[in-house]
């Protein structure tokens, strides 16, 4: 079993890596970007045996507690088959 863990800044946080890529566009011929917000994907393995409620928890606990800066940055916990 796999999860996959997104963390992006919150809305209310500047994200200086997402303007300059969104500027880096449009400078490459794409002006119709009006923005972009930059972040991280991880994948973690799991063990087959584990349950998905269980991996679930596991996984929404190593986002929160160490993956995402919860002050600054939000995160989506997917649980892939």
């Amino acid at each position: 079993m796999k999860a996959r863990i997104t963390v992006y800044p919150k809305p209310s946080v500047l994200d200086p890596q997402g303007q300059a890529i969104a500027q880096s566009l449009r400078g490459h011929g794409h002006p119709q970007i009006l923005d972009v917000r930059q972040g991280k994907i991880f994948e973690i393995e799991l063990p087959p045996e584990k349950s998905r409620s269980e991996a679930e928890q596991e996984v929404e606990a190593i986002a929160h507690e160490v993956l995402a800066n919860p002050v600054i940055e939000e995160y989506r916990v997917e649980i892939l088959d």
